[in-house]
């Protein structure tokens, strides 16, 4: 019989996006329920048309440094990709983010098409498995110095003893290890250890990457320096809603309200993203109103730049494909 060995609870993916997105809507309506509209409208009104532009600009620059960092990575692992690829690869990557659960969801349509690429599969899917862990550890660190520069604020605005703040690293940390692993079992874990064994070059180019410790550390420092602009920019958004916190506070909760929606329960992490903001900077005092405000700009930001970056990439594709017909 047709179809007999489909499994009878498979959904459409389709379907799955969509219940993600409402899942995304019923949070953010959840939000705004219990802060006063009017506030946070007349708080998004104070942004400038141009300086949200500005913004959406710097932030796919920032990415374009990221296209630099993810094609070092993997071509470090043997995966033999050139710029336009990369760049192919990489914006495609963001334009999925819209589309996939999570904001690793993305990796889907970065690997599907670095996989089509690449004379080398294997070094791809190593090489973003090791940029992947990269940025993690960069948000982590983002979240290690603001736990640094915060003990002399933690103890007058929730009570941290120096002690307790070394506790909360160590639980920070737990918290990440275990996100990290949902992580790994959500976007495919099993699926990847079984192309492991089906690819015989996966090892060799996962120990190519580990050979190449420079490479690490660049791609490390590059990804601090892109998460950290990132950063900046949420805050000069939150700034311009009314809505001034010192940096070092920034330092610590934003990286963490970041992984908190890499877990795949809503669209993106929409949703995920500004409910975590909103919980992790009321101790500071900050409005969360304003919070929201400001997290409800970032996230207009991050799907105008992700829809530029799918145009982005399809143009490239097409443009690839001309040349191809050309040289033929």
């Amino acid at each position: 019989m047709k179809g007999a060995h489909q499994p009878q609870n498979a959904f459409p993916a389709w379907l799955i996006t969509a219940l993600r997105w409402i899942l995304s809507l019923a949070v953010l309506a959840l939000l705004v329920h219990f802060f006063p509209l009017t506030t946070l409208r007349s708080a998004i009104v104070k942004i400038p048309p141009a300086r949200f532009v500005i913004v959406v600009f710097l932030y796919l620059c920032a990415h374009a440094i990221g296209i630099l960092k993810w094609r070092m990575i993997v071509n470090a692992a043997g995966a033999d990709l050139d710029l336009v690829t990369s760049a192919q690869c990489y914006f495609g990557g963001l334009f999925g983010t819209l589309f996939l659960p999570s904001i690793v969801g993305g990796d889907v349509v970065r690997l599907a098409v670095g996989l089509r690429k690449s004379p080398h599969p294997a070094a791809v899917l190593a090489g973003n498995l090791a940029d992947r862990f990269l940025d993690g550890a960069a948000q982590t660190g983002l979240v290690i110095v603001g736990l640094i520069l915060l003990p002399g604020s933690l103890p007058s605005v929730i009570g941290f003893s120096a002690s307790k703040s070394v506790i909360l690293l160590g639980v920070l940390i737990l918290v990440l290890g275990i996100t990290t692993y949902f992580i790994y079992r959500a976007t495919g874990g099993r699926t990847l250890w079984k192309l492991r064994r089906r690819i015989v070059k996966l090892r060799h180019a996962i120990r190519s990457v580990k050979r190449r410790p420079l490479v690490l550390v660049a791609g490390w420092l590059v990804g601090t320096a892109i998460q950290f602009t990132f950063l900046i920019l949420t805050a000069l958004l939150a700034i311009s809603c009314g809505l001034t916190l010192p940096l070092r506070v920034w330092l610590f909760t934003w990286p963490l309200a970041k992984l908190a929606a890499v877990l795949p329960l809503t669209q993106g992490g929409i949703g995920v993203r500004e409910a975590a903001l909103v919980a992790l900077l009321a101790p500071f005092g900050a409005p969360g109103s304003l919070v929201l405000a400001a997290g409800l700009v970032w996230e207009g930001v991050i799907i105008v730049g992700g829809l530029i970056s799918g145009g982005i990439a399809l143009a490239l594709r097409k443009s690839q494909i001309g040349s191809n017909k050309v040289s033929e």
